[in-house]
Protein backbone atom coordinates (compact mmCIF):
# COMPACT_ATOMS: atom_id res chain seq x y z
CA UNK A 1 0.00 0.00 0.00
CA UNK A 2 2.78 2.45 0.98
CA UNK A 3 4.66 1.59 -2.21
CA UNK A 4 1.56 2.41 -4.32
CA UNK A 5 1.23 5.86 -2.69
CA UNK A 6 4.86 6.65 -3.46
CA UNK A 7 4.37 5.59 -7.10
CA UNK A 8 1.19 7.70 -7.31
CA UNK A 9 3.07 10.75 -5.96
CA UNK A 10 5.88 10.21 -8.48
CA UNK A 11 3.36 9.91 -11.31
CA UNK A 12 1.58 13.06 -10.10
CA UNK A 13 4.89 14.95 -9.95
CA UNK A 14 5.55 14.05 -13.59
CA UNK A 15 2.05 15.14 -14.71
CA UNK A 16 1.67 18.40 -12.74
CA UNK A 17 2.22 21.45 -14.91
CA UNK A 18 3.19 19.30 -17.92
CA UNK A 19 6.07 17.76 -16.02
CA UNK A 20 7.36 21.15 -14.88
CA UNK A 21 8.14 22.24 -18.44
CA UNK A 22 7.07 25.83 -17.78
CA UNK A 23 5.90 26.19 -14.15
CA UNK A 24 9.00 25.45 -12.14
CA UNK A 25 8.19 26.56 -8.59
CA UNK A 26 11.81 26.17 -7.51
CA UNK A 27 12.77 28.97 -9.86
CA UNK A 28 14.54 31.93 -8.25
CA UNK A 29 12.05 34.30 -9.90
CA UNK A 30 9.49 33.15 -7.35
CA UNK A 31 11.91 34.23 -4.63
CA UNK A 32 12.23 37.77 -6.01
CA UNK A 33 11.20 40.65 -3.73
CA UNK A 34 8.74 43.34 -4.82
CA UNK A 35 10.18 46.83 -4.36
CA UNK A 36 6.90 48.03 -2.86
CA UNK A 37 7.52 45.75 0.13
CA UNK A 38 10.86 47.30 1.08
CA UNK A 39 10.54 50.26 3.44
CA UNK A 40 12.80 52.71 5.23
CA UNK A 41 12.27 53.45 8.90
CA UNK A 42 14.09 55.54 11.52
CA UNK A 43 14.30 55.27 15.26
CA UNK A 44 12.93 58.30 17.12
CA UNK A 45 15.54 60.55 18.72
CA UNK A 46 14.97 58.95 22.13
CA UNK A 47 15.44 55.46 20.61
CA UNK A 48 12.13 54.10 21.87
CA UNK A 49 10.13 53.81 18.65
CA UNK A 50 10.78 52.74 15.06
CA UNK A 51 8.70 54.74 12.57
CA UNK A 52 8.35 54.12 8.83
CA UNK A 53 9.02 57.18 6.68
CA UNK A 54 5.58 58.38 5.59
CA UNK A 55 4.71 58.69 1.89
CA UNK A 56 7.58 56.56 0.57
CA UNK A 57 7.76 55.87 -3.15
CA UNK A 58 11.42 55.30 -4.01
CA UNK A 59 14.30 53.74 -2.09
CA UNK A 60 17.89 53.20 -3.19
CA UNK A 61 20.61 51.68 -1.03
CA UNK A 62 24.03 52.72 -2.36
CA UNK A 63 27.15 50.77 -1.38
CA UNK A 64 30.57 51.50 -2.81
CA UNK A 65 34.30 51.19 -2.17
CA UNK A 66 37.19 53.41 -3.15
CA UNK A 67 39.37 52.09 -5.92
CA UNK A 68 43.11 52.04 -5.18
CA UNK A 69 45.36 51.81 -8.22
CA UNK A 70 48.19 49.28 -7.76
CA UNK A 71 49.42 49.36 -11.36
CA UNK A 72 53.18 49.34 -11.86
CA UNK A 73 55.54 49.23 -14.83
CA UNK A 74 55.70 45.45 -14.60
CA UNK A 75 51.92 44.91 -14.59
CA UNK A 76 51.18 42.26 -17.21
CA UNK A 77 49.54 43.08 -20.56
CA UNK A 78 49.22 46.83 -20.08
CA UNK A 79 46.10 46.48 -17.92
CA UNK A 80 45.61 48.53 -14.77
CA UNK A 81 45.31 46.68 -11.46
CA UNK A 82 43.22 47.86 -8.53
CA UNK A 83 42.21 46.85 -5.03
CA UNK A 84 39.22 47.95 -2.98
CA UNK A 85 39.80 50.68 -0.42
CA UNK A 86 37.51 52.30 2.14
CA UNK A 87 33.79 51.49 1.85
CA UNK A 88 30.79 53.76 2.24
CA UNK A 89 27.02 53.59 1.99
CA UNK A 90 24.09 55.92 1.62
CA UNK A 91 20.33 55.72 1.20
CA UNK A 92 18.23 57.84 -1.15
CA UNK A 93 14.50 57.93 -0.41
CA UNK A 94 11.68 59.98 -1.89
CA UNK A 95 7.92 60.23 -1.81
CA UNK A 96 4.88 62.29 -0.91
CA UNK A 97 5.61 64.81 1.84
CA UNK A 98 3.39 64.51 4.93
CA UNK A 99 4.70 67.28 7.23
CA UNK A 100 2.46 66.35 10.17
CA UNK A 101 3.70 62.74 10.26
CA UNK A 102 6.04 61.77 13.11
CA UNK A 103 8.66 60.45 10.69
CA UNK A 104 9.04 63.80 8.90
CA UNK A 105 9.01 65.67 12.21
CA UNK A 106 11.91 63.47 13.39
CA UNK A 107 13.79 63.86 10.08
CA UNK A 108 13.40 67.65 10.11
CA UNK A 109 14.68 67.87 13.69
CA UNK A 110 17.67 65.63 12.90
CA UNK A 111 18.47 67.62 9.77
CA UNK A 112 18.25 70.97 11.60
CA UNK A 113 20.45 69.81 14.49
CA UNK A 114 22.87 67.69 12.44
CA UNK A 115 22.11 64.74 14.70
CA UNK A 116 22.67 61.27 13.22
CA UNK A 117 19.65 59.00 12.80
CA UNK A 118 19.48 55.25 13.27
CA UNK A 119 17.92 53.78 10.12
CA UNK A 120 16.46 50.39 9.32
CA UNK A 121 15.41 48.99 5.96
CA UNK A 122 12.86 46.21 6.35
CA UNK A 123 10.62 43.97 4.30
CA UNK A 124 7.04 44.90 5.14
CA UNK A 125 5.69 41.64 3.72
CA UNK A 126 7.93 39.24 5.66
CA UNK A 127 8.28 41.60 8.66
CA UNK A 128 12.06 41.10 8.65
CA UNK A 129 14.86 43.66 8.89
CA UNK A 130 17.24 43.82 5.94
CA UNK A 131 19.79 46.55 6.72
CA UNK A 132 20.51 48.95 9.57
CA UNK A 133 23.00 51.62 10.49
CA UNK A 134 23.72 55.12 11.71
CA UNK A 135 23.50 57.93 9.16
CA UNK A 136 23.54 61.69 8.82
CA UNK A 137 21.03 63.56 6.66
CA UNK A 138 22.94 65.43 3.95
CA UNK A 139 20.05 66.45 1.70
CA UNK A 140 16.33 66.88 2.47
CA UNK A 141 14.59 69.03 -0.16
CA UNK A 142 10.84 69.53 -0.36
CA UNK A 143 9.34 70.16 -3.81
CA UNK A 144 6.02 71.91 -4.37
CA UNK A 145 5.29 72.01 -8.10
CA UNK A 146 2.27 73.93 -9.36
CA UNK A 147 0.39 70.91 -10.70
CA UNK A 148 1.52 68.00 -8.54
CA UNK A 149 1.68 66.71 -4.97
CA UNK A 150 4.28 68.12 -2.57
CA UNK A 151 7.17 65.65 -2.42
CA UNK A 152 10.35 65.11 -0.45
CA UNK A 153 13.64 63.44 -1.18
CA UNK A 154 16.29 62.60 1.36
CA UNK A 155 19.88 61.44 1.29
CA UNK A 156 21.26 59.64 4.35
CA UNK A 157 25.03 59.08 4.39
CA UNK A 158 26.31 56.23 6.52
CA UNK A 159 28.51 56.58 9.59
CA UNK A 160 30.31 53.25 9.89
CA UNK A 161 29.04 49.93 8.58
CA UNK A 162 25.67 49.21 7.04
CA UNK A 163 24.74 46.02 8.86
CA UNK A 164 23.17 43.26 6.77
CA UNK A 165 20.40 42.09 9.12
CA UNK A 166 19.62 39.03 7.00
CA UNK A 167 23.19 37.76 7.33
CA UNK A 168 23.54 39.03 10.93
CA UNK A 169 20.08 38.80 12.52
CA UNK A 170 19.56 40.25 15.99
CA UNK A 171 17.61 38.64 18.81
CA UNK A 172 14.87 41.25 18.36
CA UNK A 173 13.74 42.43 14.95
CA UNK A 174 11.53 45.45 15.56
CA UNK A 175 9.39 46.77 12.74
CA UNK A 176 7.26 49.93 12.77
CA UNK A 177 4.11 49.53 14.80
CA UNK A 178 5.98 47.86 17.65
CA UNK A 179 5.86 44.34 16.24
CA UNK A 180 8.92 42.11 16.38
Amino acid sequence: MKENKIQDLQLFADVVHDGGAYCDHSNTVEKAIAGKDILLAIWTADGTKLVAISGQQGLTINRSADSIDITSKDTQGGWKSKIAGMKEWSIDNDGIYVPSDESHTELSAAFDSGTPVCVKVYNGKTKKGMFGGLAVITDYPIEAPFDETVTYSITLEGMGALVDLLANPSDTDTIPGGQS
